[in-house]
């Protein structure tokens, strides 16, 4: 791993953590069902960043958590961040257009 992924992914793991921290501040002042599927599907997101990382460095090995060769905790971590997001947009639209 040369330096500009070395930069790069210091800088994803930092900018994650601060969305994440911020999140979790929502979070405990929110108790709005859409802005709390925003927030869990920031937290899986971040989630996903620290197991990549950990997969990058070699500290987990990917192939313990495959099932039939398919990761599917690297799947799970990527796809349902954009999920739970966009149940928050549905939940928060649908809301404001009810009369």
């Amino acid at each position: 791993m040369g330096i500009q992924d070395f930069v790069a992914e210091s800088l994803h793991l930092l900018f994650g953590a601060f969305a994440t921290f911020c999140a979790i501040l929502l979070w405990s002042r929110t108790r709005d069902m859409a802005w709390t599927f925003v927030i869990v599907g920031t937290i899986i997101s971040y989630a996903g960043i620290m197991y990549g990382t950990l997969a990058t460095f070699g500290i987990i090995d990917e192939a313990a958590f495959a099932l039939r060769g398919v990761p599917v905790v690297r799947i799970a971590l990527a796809d349902l961040p954009p999920l739970f997001l966009g149940i928050g947009f549905v939940i928060a639209v649908s809301r404001r257009r009810a009369p």
